[in-house]
């Protein structure tokens, strides 16, 4: 476990490309135990999140070929239904796994999947939509047994438009011999990722970005070259990065598509943004302006995955915002650490009021999360003096190399 030393007051400048997206590449990794033969997929992220799913693949006779951002994954032969504890416990992503094995071999055996500590995350919607669907689940408190029954197709409901959720029940339905409709699916941007490679491996499914998904099942799967899209949150990231320290970026390979709700909190904040199709600049000259009421939401709303990253830009901002969160109750956890750099927070229920500050001083502080702990990267760049943000082994499950990245745009940053 590495500390990152953050030496602040520089402003950024340059251009730097952005990532596979962490949240497509991991379901579509799950998802190739669908395809009785080989998946290449390319533009996958060297994150330690993707390892452990990798090597999950791998405990249940996967075969992997890795060549820096592109992987092999031969599924042909499939020779276990249980995953090992150590890789399933660390990540909370593990959990899609069920739907996809539940649906090449019919049955699984998985502990309760782990993650970062940013509230209850209850699996209970993903094992419902199961049961919807004619999955037969056995209680234990600490893992999770299933077995596929067979069923007539039918219509199930998601209580919750859940991500990971919709994407058990899109995985367990493709290769059964009915047609299943799916409601209350979320919309998210993975959620079309996942959908379109597994069409273009010949799966029939419709409706993929909207409420409603219809997923016709077939009897197999075809090998596949799928590229995985650029990752929004990390492009997020760096786009507050870029505001934050007043400067002037350009991030290459952005999926601008889906980052329309930040574009807009960066122009409220007072940011200048030029888009193409695949690239954003940003002049954050004049990005001090505070924002009076931000809530998270459900996709195309804003993501809880960049909440605390606008909560350390918040931090210097010319007045006072409020960050409301409404998808998990310990995306907080940030607070505490930012307060010991001087910043001025108040936490009341599901709300945060931020009052910005001259200046924020550099401290010792520690990841708790993954997003939080990036967020107290940015906070470290616009600090006076150096931070050392301590657990980065968090920020490695969805960020790439931060440091190599802010590194290319000017700033002072090593891992130590």
């Amino acid at each position: 476990m590495n500390t990152i030393h953050v030496c602040g007051g520089n402003t950024l400048c340059g251009e730097v490309d952005i990532q596979g997206s962490k949240n497509s590449a991991l379901p579509v990794l799950a998802a190739s135990l669908l395809v009785k033969g080989r998946t290449v997929l390319k533009n996958c992220p060297q994150i330690s999140d993707v390892d452990h799913m990798l090597k999950l693949l791998e405990s249940v006779g996967c075969k992997i070929e890795r060549n820096r951002n592109t992987i092999e994954i031969d599924a042909t032969d499939i020779s276990n239904t249980a995953f090992p504890t150590e890789h399933a416990n660390v990540m909370r992503s593990s959990v899609v796994l069920i739907g996809a094995l539940l649906g090449r071999i019919g049955e699984i055996s998985i502990c309760y999947p782990g993650g970062c500590v940013i509230g209850k995350r209850p699996i209970d919607m993903h094992l419902d939509i199961l049961r919807q669907m004619g999955v037969a689940f056995s209680d234990d408190t600490e893992c999770i047994y299933a077995q596929a029954t067979k069923t007539d197709g039918r219509e199930v409901k998601l209580a919750f438009p859940s991500v990971g959720a919709t994407e058990n029940a899109v995985m367990y339905a493709v290769l059964s011999d009915c047609v299943f409709r799916i409601k209350g699916c979320a919309k998210e941007p993975e959620i079309v990722e996942l959908c379109s490679f597994l069409n273009q491996a010949g799966a029939k499914i419709t409706g993929a970005g909207t409420s409603e998904i219809t997923v016709c099942g077939v009897k197999s799967l075809c090998e596949t070259c799928y590229r995985i899209m650029p990752d929004r949150i990390v492009a997020g990231t760096y786009l507050l990065a870029g505001a934050m320290t007043r400067g002037l970026i350009v991030l290459n390979q952005a999926p601008t598509d889906h980052l329309s709700k930040v574009f807009e909190l960066l122009n409220t904040m007072g940011a200048d943004l030029a888009v193409a199709k695949d690239w954003v600049c940003i002049n954050g000259e004049n990005a001090t302006k505070p924002v009076r009421l931000v809530r998270t939401e459900v996709y195309p709303g804003f993501p809880t995955d960049l909440q605390s990253v606008f909560m350390s830009a918040f931090c210097i901002a010319d007045g006072c915002s409020i960050l409301e969160e409404n998808i998990f109750e310990n995306r907080f956890q940030t607070v505490s650490e930012l307060l010991k750099m001087g910043a001025d927070i108040h936490v009341m229920g599901n709300r945060a009021m931020i009052c910005g500050v001259k200046q924020l001083k550099g401290a010792t502080v520690e990841a708790k999360e993954l997003r939080g702990g990036a967020a107290l990267v940015l906070a470290g760049l616009v600090a006076d003096g150096d931070t050392y943000v301590k657990n980065d082994s968090f920020i490695k499950r969805g960020y790439e190399n931060i440091c190599r990245d802010l590194k290319l745009l000017g700033a002072k940053i090593n891992e130590e």
